[in-house]
């Protein structure tokens, strides 16, 4: 991996926390003077986020990290980008640090099987388990492991639903279930072994992890992986993508989706062209003026920033 200026540090960690205000404070001006950005999501189940900046600045932040009771074994997942991925650093508390909608579901309590990343592909080709990805469907739509199921959610929130269509089967599989840093499937497992799923395993560290440890030639992924941060996507090794943002849907844009004529930047893809009102696409337009006319100058409009994601 070229040593390219950023480094990026995606985390998550199911920990009772507490203080979360005073902490919110600390990690905010730390952040900020280490020029780190990226977003933390703090909340009583524990810590969500990536965060982007010189090595010695998010070197800095995860000692931080670290020094907090239930942190002490944080192992964040690493890449690298060109430039800075995040336009400002956001501490957030929040009721949960991945949505699920689902207050007795506790990770700290009971969880799947981790499975190492070495030994994904030998799990996932036993012919008795069934394998789903447990990420929303936009993500789902530009990469995932061969044979996956895909829930076709557009919320974390929606997949207890598919979970009960699967109980209403009359069928509890053995299930493998994967996602990007590891923080959604981990949750769903928890679920799931709450509903009497007895066999849950869930890919340890997620996709990065396993993008970033197993050989392409031996790799049962297909294509990218969407990640919540400026570079939209990357690939194996853990480089990236060529994937842009619409930045009206949110959703990623490949090359052809570009070339449509239902694209108009920072207005409309072909994805979204028919979602969205005549006055929604004028107040989209002047948006992106404002972000044009702000980028000429040298700098950074807050419009342009991406939304929020769930996952690490």
């Amino acid at each position: 991996m070229s040593q390219t200026p950023f480094l990026v540090a995606a985390l998550y960690k199911f920990v009772r926390m507490d203080g979360l205000a005073e902490k919110q404070v600390e990690l905010q001006q730390l952040c900020e003077a280490e020029q780190v950005r990226g977003t933390l999501l703090l909340a009583p189940e524990g810590v969500n986020g990536t965060i982007a900046g010189p090595d010695g600045g998010v070197a800095a932040v995860l000692a931080h990290l670290r020094g907090l009771p239930g942190l002490e074994a944080l192992a964040p997942k690493f890449s690298r980008a060109a430039e800075q991925p995040f336009y400002r650093m956001k501490v957030r508390l929040k009721r949960e640090i991945v949505t699920m909608g689902q207050p007795d579901v506790d990770p700290n309590l009971v969880v799947g099987t981790y499975v190492k990343p070495a030994d994904w592909n030998a799990l996932i080709s036993e012919p008795d388990v069934i394998l789903i990805d447990t990420r929303n469907d936009y993500e789902v739509e530009i990469g995932t492991f061969v044979g996956a199921i895909d829930p076709r959610t557009h919320s974390f929130r929606q997949f207890p639903e598919f979970v009960d269509g699967l109980k209403k089967s009359g069928e509890k599989p053995k299930v493998a279930m994967f996602c990007t840093g590891g923080i959604r499937c981990e949750k769903a497992s928890a679920y799931m072994k709450q509903q009497g799923f007895e066999e849950v395993y869930h890919l340890e560290g997620g996709i990065l992890k396993y993008l970033e440890t197993v050989p392409e030639a031996e790799s049962l992924w297909e294509g990218d992986c969407f990640v919540f941060d400026q570079r939209v996507s990357v690939r194996h090794g853990l480089v990236q993508g060529d994937y842009d943002l619409c930045h009206a849907c949110r959703r990623p844009l490949a090359a052809e989706d570009k070339a449509s004529s239902l694209f108009e930047e920072g207005v409309s893809c072909p994805r979204c062209h028919a979602e969205t009102t005549p006055e929604q696409k004028r107040n989209f337009a002047e948006r992106q003026k404002q972000i044009a006319l702000a980028q000429a100058r040298g700098e950074v409009h807050i419009g342009a920033s991406l939304h929020e994601g769930d996952d690490a």
